[in-house]
């Protein structure tokens, strides 16, 4: 009985000022969400995800510089695939599988380019990724 009423009393202290906290929340999320992951899909070359490319980072730099550029990458590429299962949950803001896709392409791992392709070639995320690069005069993806 004791844990029913302090949710029954945290569900009545919510007021117009944290529901609206948290609407704007929301918004912005989606908003910036929407901005970096629409940003990237755009300024990736078009032949990305062919086999053949080759896929080096950095590979000109000095070996410490590239090295520390690799684990930064790496570490953001954890960040964005774990914010984009969080996104993935009805009710949650932003694009999750586009977020997940940025974060994949991100991370150094054996198999990724396969998987890259794999969620890419999903016929509807290569529809909405080609309109959205369509939209910025962008060639559409070749897988």
């Amino acid at each position: 009985m004791g844990t029913l009423r302090r949710i029954l009393t945290s569900i009545s202290m919510v007021t117009w000022h944290s529901a609206l906290l948290g609407v704007l929340l929301f918004v912005v999320t989606f908003a910036i969400s929407l901005g970096i992951v629409s940003f990237i899909l755009v300024k990736i070359p078009p032949d990305y995800f062919q086999e053949d490319r080759p896929n080096q980072f950095w590979s000109g730099r000095h070996p410490a510089v590239r090295l520390l550029g690799i684990i930064g990458k790496n570490i953001l590429g954890v960040l964005l695939v774990a914010l984009g299962i969080v996104m993935s949950i009805p009710g949650v803001p932003g694009q999750g599988i586009l977020t997940i896709l940025l974060g994949i392409m991100l991370l150094d791992f054996p198999g990724r380019q396969d998987l890259e392709r794999r969620i890419v070639s999903q016929p509807r995320v290569l529809k909405n990724v080609n309109r959205l690069r369509h939209r910025f005069g962008k060639p559409e993806l070749a897988l």
